[in-house]
């Protein structure tokens, strides 16, 4: 009987591992630790250090339905800045973001901090060669 049960804990522990999210690539982690400075950098000021932004001014970055499903735009804003209304989380904005000046792979690596923390879950490196496809 202990020996069915241990079998049994043994094959279920497997099963579970394969249930895990598929952890992040190397050049993924990279990224997004490079990605953390230029957040502290340019970012955090308005979207402050846990990324839930300044209320009815600054959108948040945490848990943002935006940011998930609006992959190009986001990229777009980081790279160009943003003017005009979007709607986040279910509540609008309207507050200009301007310029920043960052090159594609600061883009990209801030990205991918971005979709990678509080509370985001994206999973998809963002690239250089996608950041550089954005035009104004």
């Amino acid at each position: 009987m202990i020996g069915v049960f241990v079998f049994l804990s043994i094959v279920f522990s497997c099963n579970s591992e394969q249930l895990q999210p598929q952890e992040q690539s190397q050049e993924l982690k990279e990224s997004i630790k490079r990605g953390a400075l230029v957040y502290e950098d340019f970012c955090m000021n308005c979207h402050l250090p846990d990324g839930k932004g300044t209320p009815n001014i600054y959108p948040p970055l945490a848990d943002s339905d935006y940011l998930m499903k609006k992959r190009e735009e986001s990229i777009k804003a980081v790279k160009y800045g943003l003017a005009g209304e979007i709607t986040v989380n279910g509540k609008k904005y309207n507050n200009a973001m301007a310029s920043l000046g960052l090159l594609d792979d600061e883009v990209a690596d801030v990205m991918n901090y971005i979709l990678n923390s509080w509370g985001n879950a994206d999973g998809k490196i963002v690239t250089v060669a996608e950041v550089s496809k954005i035009q104004p």
